[in-house]
């Protein structure tokens, strides 16, 4: 019977934290190139055996029963998100394999597919509230103006007249990752790995922003599940606590 207690709390565990990352993913529904999260877990002595160097064949288990349930990871769905237009001349959408790099206030270059760009004091296209976009050789870019163009290779041209291409002024810096799974994602939304290098797989769309790859829909409807299945679980443990506390009184006096 108090085993019962164990499936009940992992269960409400692992049901809240579904909730966490739900939420979080519908908070950021309106992020531009927010890529949505999922939440996995395991049993607990899976979690066991991968962190411990233990040869499964080399002995025998007592029982194959797992009554805890153990957080496995936060996985990211790094899948395209829907180009959206906004006619806005400093708004850049990826649509392809790769991310924007950006050099935050301490130095250091996160990266990330929001696109909403603008100019800082100095005229240096920046990623307002992060730091400044970079080029392909790692290199802030200066534009001294919003008045631009962009094509599909994410290269940047003074506004012409009429059909006319203006010079060109850069080229933004699209980076793509020999493994997406291995990046981080800092608290700000910020991406950070290692191994980095220029991505081939890609086309910048200028004047769009990437739409959350988020489906609001799914979200709301896993969200309820979740949430009723949490309902549940509590509610059942409460009838545990009562039957123990009867099994300690009663049948105890008996």
């Amino acid at each position: 019977m108090f085993k019962g207690f164990y499936n009940l709390t992992s269960a409400m565990l692992t049901h809240q934290q579904n909730l966490n990352v739900i939420g979080n993913n519908m908070v950021n529904i309106s992020t531009a190139g927010y890529k949505q999260e999922r939440y996995t877990a395991s049993t607990f002595d899976d979690v066991l055996y991968s962190r411990v160097d233990v040869n499964r064949s080399r002995g025998v288990d007592l029982g194959r029963q797992s009554y805890i349930r153990a957080a496995s990871d936060i996985y990211t769905d790094y899948s395209q998100g829907i180009p959206e237009p906004t006619n806005l001349p400093l708004d850049f959408a990826i649509v392809g394999d790769g991310f924007f790099a950006v050099q935050d206030l301490e130095g250091n270059t996160v990266y990330t597919r929001m696109g909403n760009f603008s100019l800082n004091d100095e005229g240096y296209l920046c990623l307002p509230g992060f730091g400044q976009v970079l080029d392909p050789d790692g290199q802030p870019i200066y534009l001294g103006t919003d008045k631009i163009d962009g094509d599909r290779q994410g290269l940047l041209y003074y506004a012409g007249e009429g059909d006319q291409q203006g010079s060109l002024i850069g080229r933004l810096g699209v980076f793509s990752f020999p493994d997406n799974e291995a990046l981080e994602r800092d608290e700000r939304g910020m991406f950070t790995g290692e191994g980095a290098a220029v991505s081939e797989n890609y086309e910048v769309y200028n004047k769009y922003l990437e739409r959350a790859n988020t489906d609001l829909a799914k979200q709301m409807t896993e969200m309820i599940t979740y949430q009723r299945a949490l309902q549940s679980a509590a509610q059942i443990s409460k009838m545990y606590d009562q039957l123990m506390t009867r099994a300690a009184t009663e049948v105890g006096r008996m």
